[in-house]
């Protein structure tokens, strides 16, 4: 979601406030943007979070729930069409050293209002992409009423500070799909919990093996016998120690619902654009807008719209 603020805004960039790019930073930048290290990664075979190798947290794992990735989820024909046919259209300066293009109604966030205003639909080149998103499990009657595109380069330093989409009017699956080159979506929390850590281990055939399926470890490290093993305890760390690294590859799909949409704020750090990139992002309606909720009609009539795919950048 783009953040809106006021401040100062650099030669072709739109930074304002707080955020800011290679454009409007200069050559003598005072003090980078923070791009915090990554201390977990999350395995899509098995859906834990697992500890980095160098961190302190190497050797533990706790499940991740909320992720789906499907890799090559279009060729590379069909990448290569999509993206040519997104540079028809102009890219408008966003915050953070990003461009954007956005098919969808025009809202104000803040006051919580809505309308069409001139959104005319998703693109056309969106039809196919949705139909095969029917496919995914978790995407059973996904409908998308809001797409926006947004291009990263290394050039103008892009990035997306960590944030929660809203809720207000976006669902509860947030869909995108990752083109040009892979990239790292870095996944916080501010959360005053705890996160229960459990030992793990790798198995013969590298596959790293499930919290409850540790039934031993190798040598304590505090024995001085050898041979003597032990069982290690699930551990207690704060959430806000806690950081976890998605790798998208490229083409691939990821969704975002349950803990890692409302309890997890997603980034993407400078550091991981390292060619072009653009995702496309899909957002359904939340149950207000949907049947039965206060605002049903509306939400129908935006949909009626969305999915017409005739639409053009607002």
């Amino acid at each position: 979601m783009e953040a809106a603020g006021g401040g100062r805004e650099g030669p072709g960039c739109g930074c304002k406030g707080i955020r800011s790019c290679l454009l409007c930073e200069g050559p003598a930048q005072a003090a980078p943007p923070p791009q915090g290290e990554d201390n977990f990664t999350y395995c899509p075979a098995t859906g834990l979070a697992k500890g980095n190798e160098h961190s302190e947290f190497a050797g533990w794992a706790f499940p991740f729930p909320g992720v789906f990735l499907m890799e090559e989820f279009i060729s590379e024909d069909e990448e290569s069409e999509i993206v040519e046919l997104m540079d028809r259209d102009d890219w408008k300066p966003s915050q953070s050293g990003r461009k954007k293009q956005d098919y969808g109604p025009k809202v104000n966030f803040k006051k919580q209002r809505l309308k069409a205003g001139s959104f005319t639909g998703l693109p056309s080149f969106s039809k196919k992409i949705v139909a095969q998103m029917k496919a995914c499990s978790v995407l059973g009657g996904f409908l998308p009423v809001e797409q926006c595109n947004l291009d990263y380069m290394p050039e103008r330093g892009s990035a997306i500070d960590a944030h929660f989409d809203d809720w207000w009017l976006w669902g509860e699956r947030l869909v995108s799909l990752n083109l040009l080159s892979k990239t790292v979506l870095s996944m916080s929390c501010d959360s005053e919990d705890s996160i229960q850590l459990f030992p793990t281990f790798s198995k013969g055939n590298g596959e790293l093996s499930p919290p409850g399926s540790l039934t031993e470890t190798s040598a304590c490290k505090n024995s001085d016998e050898e041979g003597i093993s032990c069982i290690l305890s699930p551990r207690l760390v704060p959430s806000k120690e806690v950081t976890v690294a998605i790798h998208l590859p490229q083409r691939s799909l990821v969704v975002l619902y349950g803990d890692a949409r409302y309890k997890w704020k997603h980034a993407i750090y400078r550091k991981h654009i390292e060619h072009r990139r653009i995702c496309v992002t899909f957002r359904e309606l939340s149950a207000e807008f949907s049947a039965g909720g206060r605002h049903e009609q509306l939400g129908k009539e935006l949909l009626e719209i969305a999915l017409s795919f005739q639409g053009r950048p607002v």
